[in-house]
């Protein structure tokens, strides 16, 4: 992990950004590149994780950062998985965001996800007394 570097990812470059989502197969995204681009300018906060100056990994924040921030996308390249840079770009996030009091992401329910963000203190909605809703257009 030592060789793992976070910095604000500032300079959208289309063709790292279309590798990144298309390995761990977001196609929806990739699909209309340039509306991705344009999610990216208007995001809260978008961070990278670097290894030689290489992209491998990212997570992006949008909301008000005051009362709410949502985790809209948190990815790592698949042969970077597994050692502890999604923990660590999310943790940055929470960290940087403390002073917030709602922060939110949506995820594939499966044991892995779910086991991943619990261990990084997220609770399913239902535990909270909440519910969400999701309307996704196709």
């Amino acid at each position: 992990m030592n060789s793992i570097k976070l910095q604000p990812y500032i300079e959208y470059n289309e063709a790292e950004i279309l590798a990144l989502y298309s390995s761990v197969g977001w196609t929806a995204y990739t699909a209309e590149p340039e509306k991705l681009r344009l999610g990216f300018e208007n995001s809260l906060f978008t961070l990278g994780a670097y290894e030689n100056d290489k992209l491998v990994g990212l997570i992006r924040a949008v909301g008000d950062g005051q009362t709410i921030v949502f985790i809209q996308d948190i990815l790592v390249f698949p042969e970077h998985q597994r050692r502890g840079i999604g923990s660590l770009l999310l943790q940055s996030i929470l960290e940087r965001y403390a002073h917030v009091r709602q922060i939110e992401l949506a995820t594939d329910n499966t044991e892995k996800t779910t086991a991943f963000y619990k261990s990084l203190g997220f609770a399913p909605m239902a535990e909270l007394g909440c519910c969400a809703f999701m309307r996704l257009k196709y």
